[in-house]
């Protein structure tokens, strides 16, 4: 049986991911801002109260989780804005950008640092981290999204380096792309359902190795273009 964290775990990916990794036997803890009905009816255990742009919150999460192994982390909070030219100079789009950065590439990178310096994550632990093929330059052809598509390129960079720094440690990282998810963040208009995409995640995850840590990987297994 594998111990799991997940952030953002209350609802979409998260959410599925929870379920997926509890089905197959695993021990989920499920870490999120708050609780849902849908998290509440699992038996993961569920650690709320969790801002994880909050660096007391994250060493509160630390001292909850003091002694506790993880097998796989997986930082999969998230959070999307759209920004479009013409509107990127007023506060309210720069707070935006900003807030994209701190969700979704700060977070993962202090969430790792800690949970590794507290010795919770060791030899053969695993990193998830949820990022979004938005973030790659290569595939961009549709523009737009400055921010999310910013931020998501950021958190690549650094899974990437996490990845080399980690290899020392035994601890093998993946950069995740969900794929095109039916969740709120994007209006439920996603090709794909919630399960569909972190059955393929949990498939690409027990996969991952140090051979492969660093990559850029879709939920199909497919290696994307930086």
């Amino acid at each position: 049986m594998q111990t799991i964290l997940i952030t953002g775990a209350n609802r979409g990916i998260g959410l599925a991911l929870t379920e997926s990794y509890l089905a197959q036997g695993d021990q989920v803890i499920a870490v999120c801002r708050e609780t849902t009905p849908e998290l509440d009816a699992t038996s993961a255990e569920i650690i709320e109260g969790i801002d994880v742009t909050s660096s007391e919150n994250i060493q509160s999460l630390v001292s909850i989780l003091s002694g506790q192994k993880l097998d796989i982390l997986i930082n999969n909070a998230g959070i999307l804005f759209n920004e479009q030219l013409g509107d990127i100079t007023l506060k309210r789009a720069k707070e935006n950008i900003t807030t994209q950065f701190l969700i979704n590439a700060l977070a993962p990178l202090e969430v790792t640092d800690a949970l590794v310096s507290s010795g919770n994550l060791q030899a053969g632990s695993k990193v998830g981290i949820v990022t979004s093929r938005m973030g790659s330059i290569t595939d961009n052809d549709s523009g737009g999204r400055y921010g999310y598509r910013m931020s998501k390129a950021a958190v690549n960079a650094a899974g990437k380096s996490l990845a080399i720094d980690l290899a020392a440690k035994d601890i093998a990282v993946a950069l995740l792309h969900p794929g095109w998810v039916q969740t709120r963040m994007v209006g439920f208009g996603g090709l794909i359902s919630p399960q569909e995409s972190a059955s393929g995640l949990v498939n690409v995850i027990a996969q991952l190795t140090q051979k492969n840590s660093g990559g850029f990987l879709h939920t199909n297994g497919e290696t994307l273009p930086w």
